[in-house]
This record gives C-alpha cells, structure tokens and sequence, in this order.
C-alpha cells in the first residue's frame, strides 16, 4: 500500500540492523557430554612396561578422543578431549571389577570435564608392596611411583600430554591454546606433536636406561662393576649415578 507524504522532507535516518546478542562463554573444557556418541572415535593405544613387587609386567591400554565444541568470548570453537578410557581385564593379577570400575570412572569424569584432577588423584594412590618403576622422568632417569595405579594413572599423563591435553607436568592446557592446537591438527592432518626440548619421558613403554645398559655392555664385551646383589630378587647390583642399583632390572636401589 503506498503512502502520499504531502509534508516537505527535512531529515532522514537509515535503521540499523538490529545484531544478535553475542554468544554467552561455554568453556570446551567442562562442557558435560551425556554419553559417549556412536560409532568411531580416535584412539590411542599403547602397551605399558612396568617392574614391581612380582616383576615386569607389560598391559595395554586404550584412550578415545572426540571433538567438542564450546563459546570463548563470545565466538564458538572446537577442542578435542579424551572421553573413554578402556583397560583391557585380565592384565593384571588384581581384582578385574575394580580394573573395570577405575577405568568407567575416569571416563565418566573425562565426559563430565575433570578427568584432569581425576587421574593426578590416581597417582596419589599407595600399596604396601613397594615402590613401582614405570618410565623415564625428564633427565633421563627411572620414574618410581607408590603403586600400579600410581604407575598407570602416570602413563595416561604421558598419553594426554603426548596427545597435547596436558602440559609435561601433568596439568591442564588452557582452553585457547587447545583451540589452537586442534586447529593444527585439521590445517597439517596430524595431532599436535610437543617440541623435541620439551618432551617430559619417554613413551611409557620404553626401554629402561637398565635394559639399555645391557645390551650396550654385551655389545662392548665389558661392563660396570658389581658392587654387591639385589636384597630383592638377588641380581647383581652396579654402580648408577653414584647409587648401587639392581642390573637385573627389578628395580631396586640404595637411594630409593
């Protein structure tokens, strides 16, 4: 329908668009995710080696990532964040159900937002049977936590911080720099990888400086002097870093 303007125009004003009121903040990190989705997700699998109180044991274990999306200031992103911790049962001499159970809860919390503080719980955990050895620290020397659990809940550290998650000390990255490095992985195809100077340990796998140690004597036809055997399993005992230390890899030593 057309209007006659009969009155003399004096003025005139262009109506802005009204914008849309910018996105409420949802941090990726603590979104809660109900249940873990269906079909296929990435995974990292990884084998374990560990000497405790009944010798070296190796087991597997398995880790399931997913993409999550969430709102920092005021614009929406995208992170990836492990949600589903699976340990095959059987691996170890412990009751299964409280295998299967650790494992639930942990998924359970990496699906609620706080996985993080869940596993740094998990090496506070401490047996009666001795100091377990699993890894390598920074400088090249052998990790010993307070129990399996301890020596587990470590590895999954290494995973995550390996996968990017978590910084070489085992805490959190920040949300935005999560971002960034998710968007990494689509721009190269490929996970972010930490910087050579920065790795914290070898993959918890990996063979100890001891079992290195051997096989470099055998192969030079000579070796370290022993200084005395093993309280533990009797294995002759050498001099390391100042320290007798058991060759035969149970992981026993003087200075703790």
């Amino acid at each position: 329908m057309a209007v006659e303007i009969k009155s003399k125009i004096v003025s005139y004003s262009v109506k802005k668009a009204v914008e849309p009121p910018p996105l409420a903040d949802e941090n990726p990190l603590t979104v809660r995710i109900p249940s873990r989705p269906e079909g296929t997700l990435e995974a990292v699998s990884e084998k374990i080696s560990y000497v405790g109180a009944e010798g070296r044991k190796k087991v597997y274990l398995l880790v399931s990532f997913m993409p999550v999306e969430g709102v920092l200031n005021g614009k929406r992103v995208i992170v990836e964040r492990p949600v589903e911790f699976f340990f095959p049962s059987g691996q170890l001499s412990s009751e299964h159900q409280w295998i299967t159970a650790t494992m639930r809860s942990l998924s359970l919390a990496a699906r609620g937002g706080y996985v993080t503080q869940a596993v740094a719980d998990l090496r506070k955990v401490a047996w009666d049977k001795g100091l377990v050895r699993c890894g390598m620290n920074r400088w090249g020397k052998p990790m010993f936590h307070d129990s399996e659990v301890a020596a587990i809940a470590w590895s999954i550290q290494q995973i995550l911080y390996r996968r990017g998650f978590l910084d070489q000390d085992g805490n959190q990255v920040p949300a935005e720099e999560l971002v960034s490095r998710y968007a990494h992985r689509l721009t190269h195809g490929h996970p972010w990888q930490p910087p050579a100077h920065e790795e914290s340990a070898e993959p918890a796998g990996a063979v100890s400086m001891i079992g290195g140690g051997e096989a470099s004597r055998k192969e030079k036809g000579d070796g370290p002097t022993v200084v005395g055997h093993c309280p533990e399993c009797r294995g002759e005992l050498i001099m390391m870093d100042g320290c007798p230390t058991c060759y035969a890899g149970c992981g026993w030593s003087k200075c703790g």
